[in-house]
């Protein structure tokens, strides 16, 4: 799939594992469960529970950083 431009720099075999599993999830996936966590934030801060509310939220972005790894190793694959 993808040249490996600097043989010295190769994964090692957990990474690689890894990444043939999150390999075969849908990257949307990603996408919905980052705008999931937002609604559940935003339900939890209009019912007032505000410290959970700030706790959920702040998975979208976890959530959408791997959904982005997860479309990287799809793309340009392991070494």
């Amino acid at each position: 799939m993808s040249t490996n431009n600097n043989p010295e720099h190769k994964e090692g075999k957990v990474a690689k594992a890894i990444e043939q599993q999150t390999a075969k999830l849908p990257s949307d996936l990603f996408l919905w469960a980052a705008l999931g966590s937002m609604a559940i934030s935003l339900t939890l801060q209009l019912t007032g529970k505000k410290e959970n509310s700030q706790f959920v939220g702040q998975w979208a972005a976890p959530f959408l950083l791997l959904g982005l790894y997860n479309k990287v190793v799809k793309l340009e694959g392991s070494d």
